[in-house]
């Protein structure tokens, strides 16, 4: 799939403000998934700096430095081309010592993935959230089969919880979520990562985008065709789903808000162990502390099969 995609961010302030330096987490990855084709960014006011970094989970970072005149509102615009060619989700083999719960990760192995075995917030930085241990033994007492440990929780996740939109704010922890059972994309996702590593298996956030099909339309004499030219969707939001490394396949990622494993539809931006490092803009104000501020966004998603 080739994606075009144009996220409009706005901060309007009540009263002028400066700004202290800005921190992007709005470039597509490229990996064996996806490949970043074109990239640009635009602010009004413009940076008197932008340095691009990679951050310590191999994701791209702009950091952005302004001047110090007052301003009344700050907007940023991202445009990326994006191609994605994961068409199955489950092109994979996974190793023979993987495939049955608990994984006995080798001890190399092991060290390189404690950042994604515990627990998201401080208070379980030990562990994992007790709820999720409990959800992941129930689901663990139906089957210890790897996959379809993982295939099990997407879907009870995505069956059992209410989809609600929450546009700021961290992530609730797992045991919120599954209680109160709903949340937004990124509640979801954490209670799939802290569940996959009550059970031991490493898991990542992801944030990103998720794009609908392209429509097909109706061609000469009536023939069905696929329309190969970048065609707007409806509205979207950011999304955010979960990874999980299987040894054989590596990073795999599970989307509990649409109890999918995922394809060539979603367009990752950054993942790490740790849902708050993939917030897609971080800054401050240096003059104005306190000012009341409202964000608005757009991003639109143009989809066709083929690369224009």
């Amino acid at each position: 799939m080739y994606y075009k995609i144009t996220h409009v961010t706005t901060y309007s302030y009540e009263h002028p403000v400066t700004l202290s330096p800005h921190v992007l987490r709005l470039r597509p990855r490229s990996d064996v998934a996806q490949t970043l084709h074109r990239f640009s960014l635009e602010t009004d006011p413009q940076p008197i700096r932008v340095v691009e970094n990679i951050d310590m989970d191999g994701n791209a970072e702009l950091r952005l430095w302004f001047a110090e005149e007052a301003i009344a509102t700050l907007t940023i615009t991202t445009t990326s081309e994006v191609e994605t060619f994961r068409t199955n989700p489950f092109d994979y083999l996974v190793e023979s010592w993987a495939i049955q719960l608990p994984v006995n990760y080798p001890a190399s192995l092991l060290t390189q993935l404690q950042p994604y075995l515990g627990g998201q917030f401080l208070y379980f930085s030990s562990s994992v959230d007790p709820v999720a241990v409990q959800l992941a033994e129930e689901i663990w007492q139906d089957t210890n089969n790897t996959i379809s440990f993982l295939t099990t929780l997407n879907q009870r996740i995505h069956e059992s919880c209410k989809y609600i939109v929450r546009e700021t704010g961290e992530p609730f922890p797992a045991g919120i979520t599954w209680t109160q059972k709903s949340g937004s994309c990124r509640d979801l996702a954490v209670l799939f990562v802290e569940t996959c590593r009550a059970i031991g298996l490493a898991a990542r956030f992801v944030s990103g985008y998720q794009s609908d099909e392209p429509k097909e339309a109706e061609g000469e004499g009536g023939d069905r065709q696929t329309d190969t030219q970048p065609t707007p969707s409806q509205e979207h939001h950011l999304h955010a789903w979960a990874e999980v490394y299987l040894p054989g396949a590596g990073w795999r990622g599970y989307d509990p808000t649409q109890g999918l494993a995922v394809a060539d539809h979603h367009i990752a931006l950054v993942a790490s162990p740790f849902a708050r490092q993939t917030v897609p803009i971080v800054g401050s104000l240096k003059q104005g502390v306190g000012t009341k501020s409202e964000m608005q966004y757009h991003l639109s998603i143009a989809a066709a099969l083929v690369k224009p």
